[in-house]
């Protein structure tokens, strides 16, 4: 490889591991609190639309490899810092909800985080749009899900409090 193109590469690379460590490390710090209260949320009563268990590991794999794909996208650009502010603001109600309704065996406090945590999420897809329109596009799924969670949550709170 050519001294030029390595120069070309290293932002990008630099940019791609910033994305997937805090990717990584929103996953990897919502686990902690969600697996030892497996057992206590199999218990819980739920919708009748509320999806298996194993449904979420496989949604929240895909969702967060197009989070961190955006974020990598992100990175890339000049004007990013309101965009930047807005994912860390929104990864860390990501992982702040899995230790308030998990951690803290609450639905009620998991309602509290997701209100908001929807409504970040939908302003960092808002604000990538006017950056980079695939960075925002993949986060829309992650826009659905959040939305679709939010009324688990609730119904969850519902039929337990």
């Amino acid at each position: 490889m050519l001294e030029g193109e390595l120069k070309t590469w290293k932002p990008d690379i630099i940019a791609g591991t910033i994305a997937i460590v805090a990717v990584m490390v929103t996953l990897i710090s919502g686990q902690f609190a969600t697996y030892p209260a497996l057992p206590w949320y199999e218990e819980l009563a739920k919708a009748s639309f509320n999806p298996p268990s194993w449904v979420f590991a496989e949604v929240w794999a895909t969702l967060y490899a197009l989070t961190a794909y955006a974020l990598f996208r992100i990175l890339r650009l000049r004007e990013r810092k309101r965009a930047l502010l807005l994912f860390l603001i929104m990864l860390v109600l990501n992982a702040a909800w899995s230790w308030m309704f998990f951690g803290a065996r609450s639905p009620l406090l998991g309602l509290v985080n997701i209100v908001p945590q929807l409504a970040v999420t939908l302003i960092t897809a808002a604000a990538c749009w006017k950056l980079d329109k695939i960075a925002a596009l993949c986060l829309v799924p992650l826009v659905a899900w959040v939305a679709f969670a939010a009324v688990l949550n609730f119904t969850i709170w519902w039929l337990n409090g």
